[in-house]
């Protein structure tokens, strides 16, 4: 038999509600699926690649999702999946400029190998304006972003925050 393993990245700072929404979903359609934690050195992370490997592997535990591993990863998408045995890249839209996006990469990661297949899940409607980049922002300034992220990721923040700073005053 068998095992579709399936691979679903990101950098995930911080993770969020609609991140473990697209997980959740993701983990019903393979028997296996790898959150992908990469880095991307133009989205300023918040947290190194350990800290948030440690807060995804949490919220998994926290959530019960049983199928779900999380693995780091510094490499080209398509080299990732292949040496993961994996035949689906799962992700995530929030609105058509992510489509926009992700269509473009899928096409170009199915000319680097058209044996792994993409698969995009819409976000849950009351989900679809978060995004991390903007939960960090709201966190700077001093708002609230527990209607975006876990009680624990909150905590999480708003420590990281204490440490590095907060943003204006009004």
């Amino acid at each position: 038999m068998t095992v579709r393993v399936g691979i679903y990245p990101g950098t995930f700072d911080p993770i969020t509600l609609g991140h473990l929404d697209i997980i959740r979903r993701g983990a019903k359609l393979v028997d296996q699926l790898i959150v992908g934690v990469t880095t991307n050195p133009s989205k300023n992370p918040m947290f190194t690649p350990d800290e948030r490997m440690a807060m995804v592997r949490r919220e998994m535990d926290e959530q019960g999702i049983e199928n779900v591993t999380v693995v780091g990863f510094n490499a080209l998408l398509m080299k990732f999946a292949e040496a993961q045995g994996a035949s689906v890249i799962i992700r995530g839209l929030r609105a058509v400029a992510d489509f926009e996006y992700e269509y473009q990469m899928a096409g170009m990661n199915q000319q680097l190998n058209d044996r792994i297949e993409t698969v995009f899940l819409m976000a849950d409607v009351s989900l679809q304006p978060i995004a991390s980049k903007l939960v960090k922002e709201i966190a700077l300034f001093g708002g609230d972003i527990s209607g975006f992220v876990t009680p624990t990721v909150r905590d999480e923040v708003v420590a990281r925050v204490e440490q590095v700073g907060r943003l204006g005053d009004y």
